[in-house]
């Protein structure tokens, strides 16, 4: 898709979503997914109105898209979102497999107003140990039987 399209999905869709979902008491934030130029799904954050941490545009819209199109990959599509993903949201992005995001404001706009990630993000590269939030691994408790019985799953689907 060209720039042209780009600013179509961004400015038309994600960012006109985006102010409606203010009005709804959703927060600032959207989402869409396009595959082949059509919009397969999207989505308003709505952490506060779902009373869920993990409602965010991007998740809500992925998981939409692939509910949709009966698949975990969504390698084919493109994400619009209103705001540079947080890292919940950019992790979504990997395991889906989309290769490309076309965003609005960047996590310094969100910060301005009151969101920010940077705590996250300085953190995700810290060993568990190091964490503000305590972290305990138990070793004995069998977890690797688990990735054992994984490995040796003749039906498996890698993802």
């Amino acid at each position: 898709m060209g720039k042209m399209e780009d600013d179509r999905f961004l400015l038309l869709n994600a960012i006109k979503i985006a102010k409606k979902g203010i009005k709804k008491g959703r927060g600032p934030f959207s989402a869409l997914v396009v595959k082949d130029g059509k919009i397969i799904a999207k989505a308003n954050n709505k952490v506060v109105v779902s009373h869920d941490p993990t409602a965010h545009a991007e998740v809500l819209a992925i998981r939409k898209a692939s509910s949709l199109l009966k698949t975990h990959d969504l390698s084919d599509c493109v994400l619009y979102t209103s705001c540079e993903p947080c890292p919940m949201c950019l992790g979504a992005i990997y395991w889906s497999g989309i290769r490309k995001v076309i965003y609005a404001s960047d996590r310094n706009d969100a910060e301005r107003s009151g969101f920010s990630d940077k705590l996250i993000y300085d953190e995700i590269g810290l060993e568990p140990a190091n964490r503000k939030i305590k972290f305990i691994r138990i070793t004995d408790a069998g977890g690797e039987k688990v990735f054992e019985k994984w490995d040796n799953f003749e039906n498996k689907i890698p993802y």
